[in-house]
């Protein structure tokens, strides 16, 4: 008869649970507690064991927790292993009631109990610290670059290098920026050329 750890081990070797969904707003391949589940199920099956999982609702600081727990039993003589998770039910998720946010937090925890369990690596799913850390990351650049825009007045720049450039000035400007009238430049060239020339008028003023 062999021992809980030995079959466990067995089973971790033997498991291949690929990552068979994607995600097409987020752009990243993904593995669910399900696709776990039905991968594992069959190789438990045959080296003796039989798994179980449980939720519990746990307030930690204020929050609610689900805490999945993860259960392997050596059919043979009842010895088992266990590996617990949590994720975070959050306050407010758009679109969703609370049983499905209920629902999604289980979820998590499920799997990432049964990444432990099974020695399932995640490290690069979209739900991980580092991929998360870069996206709000990427998403404050984003959210940066567009305040910056909106807050440049094209308009008033044009109007400002009318007013203020002589008609030399305007007929090389145009020439450099090979364009016929100056309504046709490009925001990026006229952000930084009409903030150089403003530079320039005041430094010859002071």
């Amino acid at each position: 008869m062999k021992s809980l750890l030995s079959n466990l081990a067995k089973v971790q070797l033997e498991l291949n649970a690929p990552k068979t969904r994607f995600n097409s707003f987020g752009k990243y391949s993904y593995r669910s507690c399900e696709d776990i589940l039905e991968a594992v199920k069959p190789i438990l099956a045959q080296n003796g064991l039989m798994l179980l999982i449980s939720d519990e609702v746990v307030f930690v600081e204020g929050r609610y927790y689900i805490q999945s727990t993860v259960t392997v039993y050596n059919i043979d003589d009842g010895m088992k292993q266990s590996v617990k998770a949590f994720a975070r039910e959050p306050e407010i998720k758009k679109g969703m009631d609370d049983s499905q946010i209920t629902g999604t937090a289980s979820s998590y925890a499920r799997k990432y109990a049964l990444n432990g369990m099974f020695c399932i690596d995640d490290t690069k799913d979209a739900d991980t610290f580092e991929t998360c850390e870069k996206t709000v990351s990427k998403s404050k650049e984003n959210a940066i670059s567009k305040s910056k825009e909106s807050t440049f007045d094209r308009k008033k720049a044009i109007k400002y290098l009318q007013d203020n450039m002589s008609e030399s000035e305007m007929s090389n400007f145009l020439k450099t920026c090979k364009i016929s009238d100056i309504k046709y430049i490009k925001t990026e060239i006229l952000k930084t050329e009409s903030i150089e020339f403003f530079n320039k008028k005041r430094s010859v003023t002071k």
